[in-house]
């Protein structure tokens, strides 16, 4: 079921457009070499094939898992060995090349600055990290997105009907075919495993038909009630902020693992463990943002399936955190007096002064520098006299907190000279 045109290939409507470099260089027959970044199963092999087919161009594949130098250099040899012998061209597809040494991906240098071969190079990480400057800057970078469900949707669906696939001999039950591209979640070839699997144990039963029940037999995965556009990824999503917030780890991997067994996106699970630690958190453990910033971060790096480690350690490290909704009930609450109107002017003291005439309208004129005081703090008014008194940050007793509630009371009476 590979695509054999660009028109065939499903998803990366940004690289099929009309003009866009990938269309140039197949249909106007350029040799430029790619550097094609993205998730498996978006179709980094499959442009390396179509660009060969519509090229008319040899097409050799080079796994960076099994390949060493020798083999890259072969390669190589034998391409230009066939551009001499009657001119034909070579596309020299390499699968993983972020695995390749830096010795490695110097040897596919010479075919690249020579145009021996068209190389296309596939990798699941970020290249500016793993792959060489040299190569990088000879090569047109495109990025790849992941597929949506309607684009894996597409997918099976030409499978089901197509010749090359299962030319229309089964049919595929609704709940099925929803179990099938959850459980793909984005890869193009596993949805395609899945469907054949699924028609595999349909047929050892004597049917046509993929039901549901057949379809959690073959890939060995139950069906997850779960629409990400629905009431199901609205009530799962407050099931496990309201259980990490109530600190009860337990119910909250437990939602943690239906959201990741139904194919939830991993960014959006931690985007919410983020703002959690804020909203829940906040100072009473000061390493929680951290902690979910580093796991969003790792999300970003490692990705599925792996990255679901890092999730389920922020996600029990934030639930067992000491809980506070101090920095939310502050916020709002210095939000709520400028929305009403309380923003009266900066005092003199605290304005801009290095300008020229500043002191001379009183701007900066008695500011008192803090780091000359005891303590480092210096007794003067900050905010704008409508909201002096105002009381913003209240912290709580919990976890680290208490001490900085300690800190903040004596700091405060410092600063507006109470005894």
């Amino acid at each position: 079921m590979r695509p054999r045109t660009l028109d065939e290939l499903v998803g990366q409507a940004q690289l099929r457009a009309a003009g866009s470099p990938l269309r140039q260089l197949v249909e106007g027959d350029q040799s430029m070499s790619l550097l094609l970044w993205g998730p498996p199963g978006t179709g980094k092999t499959t442009i390396a094939s179509i660009l060969s087919l519509q090229t008319d161009r040899r097409f050799v594949e080079v796994s960076a898992v099994v390949a060493g130098v020798k083999d890259v250099r072969a390669a190589i040899d034998a391409a230009r060995a066939a551009l001499v012998h009657d001119g034909t061209e070579t596309v020299l597809f390499v699968d993983e090349v972020h695995r390749f040494t830096k010795a490695q991906q110097d040897a596919l240098l010479p075919g690249v600055e020579n145009r021996w071969v068209t190389l296309v190079a596939a990798t699941t990480e970020n290249p500016f990290f793993s792959v060489i400057s040299p190569l990088l800057s000879r090569s047109l970078l495109l990025r790849l997105e992941n597929l949506t469900d309607d684009d894996v949707r597409e997918v099976m669906s030409r499978a089901l009907a197509d010749d090359r696939g299962l030319g229309g001999a089964f049919t595929l039950a609704d709940d099925a075919f929803d179990h099938l591209v959850r459980l793909a979640g984005g890869d193009a070839r596993r949805s395609l495993t899945y469907l054949e699997a699924a028609a595999g144990a349909a047929q050892s039963k004597g049917t046509t038909g993929i039901d549901l029940a057949t379809a959690e037999t073959a890939v060995d995965r139950a069906a997850v009630r779960y629409d990400r556009q629905g009431d199901q990824h609205y009530d799962v999503t407050s099931a496990f902020i309201k259980s990490v917030r109530g600190s009860d780890a337990d119910a909250a991997l437990h939602y943690l693992a239906r959201m990741m067994e139904a194919g939830e996106d991993p960014r959006f699970i931690a985007r919410r463990l983020v703002i959690l630690a804020s909203e829940d958190i906040g100072l009473a453990d000061p390493t929680a943002m951290t902690t979910a910033v580093a796991a969003a971060q790792a999300v970003q790096l490692i990705g599925m399936p792996e990255a679901r480690l890092n999730l389920a350690q922020a996600t029990i490290a934030l639930a067992v955190a000491p809980k506070s909704n101090a920095v939310i009930k502050a916020i709002d609450a210095a939000s709520a007096d400028v929305r009403a109107g309380k923003v009266g002017p900066v005092p003199a003291h605290l304005r801009d002064a290095h300008y020229a005439g500043a002191k001379k309208v009183g701007h900066g004129a008695s500011y008192t520098y803090s780091h000359d005081e005891p303590y480092g703090i210096a007794e003067q008014q900050y905010a704008p006299d409508v909201v002096a008194d105002a009381r913003y940050y209240q912290p709580t007793n919990l976890g680290a907190e208490s001490a900085i509630r300690e800190r903040w009371e004596r700091v405060r009476k410092l600063i507006r000279g109470a005894r």
